[in-house]
């Protein structure tokens, strides 16, 4: 029987490239996010199943999860950064917005999954972090507290499984080419496109790689944590460009 992967903001980016790449190594992959239409043409592409799932709704998890008979791998993946104040500009919605999506969306993801996950013998829980998870920069504030907030749940979550027979795994990428951009800076494409100006960053497929990757290890190996950077890019806020 295929083991079966969920994963979470899946509608398009990483999410979407890592339902791919998973289905391609033969997992049944049930994907889940709020743009539904999207999930169910990629869930027909893929051979999958598409649940409508707001992580940020409690009711919204129930149902999804409740419609799992089986989860051998759970890919936190949804998540991401609203605006770009910093602290003394703060607005409190953006933080609690990004609150709510990265830290407790992930953790109401995992405590739903985690006696599915027990229950097969050989459960995964991979969450999709961010560099700014280790490295705080300017106008990153509530980005770089929820995902900071993301790992100390995650590394937590690897401390308290010992023992049982789960795998926890954390994936921070830096600088990749998604909707992410757009979405931060509330839909200005051209905004976003500067981000990217003159370097190669990391496409949502070289991260798929590494889930594909991390996910295909024996059950005796568990990868803690990956810090992935485009070639181009030595931190946060250092990245060489070609302009």
């Amino acid at each position: 029987m295929a083991k079966t992967a969920v994963i979470t903001g899946a509608s398009s980016g990483i999410g979407a490239a890592s339902a791919r790449a998973l289905a391609a190594d033969g997992w049944d992959v049930v994907i889940g996010a709020r743009r539904v239409d999207r999930i169910e043409a990629l869930a027909a592409e893929i051979g999958g199943t598409a649940i409508p799932l707001d992580v940020t709704d409690e009711a919204s998890v129930d149902a999804f999860c409740a419609a799992i008979e089986r989860c051998d791998l759970l890919l936190n993946n949804a998540g991401g950064a609203f605006g770009t104040a910093s602290v003394a500009e703060a607005d409190i919605d953006e933080w609690q917005r990004m609150y709510d999506v990265n830290v407790l969306g992930t953790l109401r993801m995992t405590k739903a999954l985690l006696p599915a996950l027990i229950a097969s013998g050989d459960g995964q829980v991979i969450t999709i972090g961010s560099i700014a998870a280790r490295e705080p920069y300017e106008g990153g504030g509530g980005y770089n507290a929820a995902k900071h907030a993301v790992a100390a749940l995650t590394r937590v979550l690897r401390l308290e499984l010992i023992g049982q027979p789960v795998r926890v795994s954390e994936i921070d990428p830096g600088m990749v080419e998604t909707e992410f951009s757009i979405v931060r800076f509330g839909g200005d494409e051209d905004k976003a496109a500067k981000v990217y100006e003159g370097v190669q960053p990391m496409t949502a497929e070289d991260i798929a790689d590494a889930v594909r990757w991390v996910a295909s290890r024996p059950k005796h190996v568990n990868i803690d944590q990956i810090l992935m950077l485009a070639t181009a890019q030595t931190s946060a806020k250092v990245v060489h460009r070609e302009l």
